[in-house]
């Protein structure tokens, strides 16, 4: 007698530390809030702002001056600066966890438009 075998179409994902289920139409499996809330990517944005105002408020002259200040790389400084300039939309999604399964912090780490339009359909849809 062979075992009855039931084959469900679905990946996990890594986020935030905590594992994702994702069904085929990119959907998450699991729609608890605690369990979409992805705590890496809303702590990267957090710091994509505070370096954003400490450049603005005159405590650094440069990303050079403030990646010395953080002993990072002036390269990793300027992909997290870009963060600052998410969309409000993009922004209250991840915070909210409301984004979609398959955005990831190294999708928010890739070059995007400045064009609020264009990063909601590139990030949200």
């Amino acid at each position: 007698m062979t075992p009855e075998v039931t084959h469900i179409p679905m990946t996990f994902r890594p986020r935030g530390g905590k594992t994702v289920i994702v069904m085929p139409d990119g959907s998450r499996g699991v729609a608890r809030r605690e369990a979409t809330i992805d705590n890496t990517m809303i702590k990267v944005i957090a710091r994509g702002f505070r370096w954003q105002r400490l450049l603005y408020d005159g405590t650094y002259a440069t990303i050079e001056d403030l990646a010395a200040a953080e002993k990072i790389n002036p390269s990793y400084v300027s992909r997290i600066l870009r963060l600052a300039y998410l969309s409000p939309k993009v922004v209250q999604a991840i915070l909210d966890g409301k984004h979609p399964a398959r955005l990831t912090m190294k999708d928010l780490l890739t070059p995007f438009s400045v064009d609020w339009a264009e990063q909601e359909r590139y990030f949200l849809s």
